[in-house]
């Protein structure tokens, strides 16, 4: 019995079902996205609080700056790149029924595509003066 198969269990092997080997790429992915997302939320709501009060071209100038464009952005993306991360690991560990698994995962992949690519066309919009 060769060191690999030691620590299988037996119906593992016999089922031919093991490491997908992808698990440490998604953990520090989402690792990743969520610190980013501290620092970025973090900048958002100063932004956000810094807006209040003020009319409607101001905000459009300040969303249109290069710097808080590239951030809007950088929220934007890592926001729903971890929230479909995280929705993916919540399907695969409660959802059994696998055309309902595999349905749910490509509802959520599209979802997250879809309003990433709104939410960044958006901002990009605005900063290009449309």
């Amino acid at each position: 019995m060769s060191s690999q198969n030691r620590l299988r269990n037996p119906l593992k092997t016999a089922r031919g079902l093991g490491s997908a080997k992808e698990g440490t790429g998604h953990f520090i992915v989402q690792r990743v996205t969520a610190v980013a997302l501290v620092f970025l939320s973090l900048y958002v709501i100063a932004l956000i609080v810094n807006l209040i009060g003020h009319d409607y071209e101001y905000v459009r100038h300040s969303v249109a700056s290069p710097f808080n464009a590239v951030l809007l952005v950088a929220f934007l993306i890592a926001t729903f790149w971890h929230m479909k991360l995280g929705l993916q690991v919540i399907i695969e560990d409660y959802v059994h029924t696998p055309w309902v698994a595999v349905a749910s995962q490509l509802a959520v992949v599209f979802v997250c595509v879809i309003a990433a690519v709104a939410s960044v066309l958006a901002v990009i919009r605005i900063a290009l003066g449309a």
